[in-house]
């Protein structure tokens, strides 16, 4: 149940992250979601409040799916390792391998129909048979470059015909 993965991922001391993390951040939404977003790791507002993505680039992200007709709340928002690292630093190998038992729980818990990878730290995600993947461009990097805006806006518009 996915109860039991949240609770496993609140206690986890697996790796160092906890240590300097307030909280351990599990993911958010429906247990049965059509849709599993994936990112990198929470960030400091992450961190403070226990949700994913509800920082600058949760704000984007949440505001770019609206406009493509897409609602966060029917939707898993979850990163690929489940505490902030310090100074958001890319986290290591040793820190994804640990969290990565836990994403594949969700995976297997919520069987999506769809994973969206939000940046390359996400391509980590384990492959589940059945389940498309969707990789797009990180929130925060569609935030700073225009190029980059412009191709997430495409990707999102064209994950929004595919979940049609």
């Amino acid at each position: 149940m996915l109860e039991d993965v949240v609770l496993q991922i609140q206690n986890c001391r697996k790796c160092r992250l906890w240590q300097t993390s307030i909280y351990g951040v599990p993911g958010e939404g429906p247990v049965d979601a059509r849709v599993m977003f994936v990112g990198q790791n929470p960030g400091s507002e992450e961190d403070k409040t226990g949700r994913p993505f509800v920082g600058r680039a949760g704000k984007f992200l949440t505001k770019t799916l609206a406009e493509f007709g897409i609602n966060r709340e029917r939707v898993y928002i979850t990163n690929i390792v489940k505490h902030t690292s310090p100074e958001n630093r890319k986290p290591f190998p040793d820190e994804v391998v640990a969290c990565l038992p836990y994403l594949a729980q969700q995976i297997a818990v919520i069987n999506p129909k769809i994973v969206v990878l939000l940046g390359a730290s996400a391509k980590e995600a384990p492959r589940v048979e059945g389940v498309r993947y969707f990789e797009v461009v990180h929130p925060s990097a569609a935030m700073r470059f225009t190029k980059m805006r412009e191709k997430f806006r495409i990707q999102i518009a064209e994950l929004a015909e595919q979940i049609k």
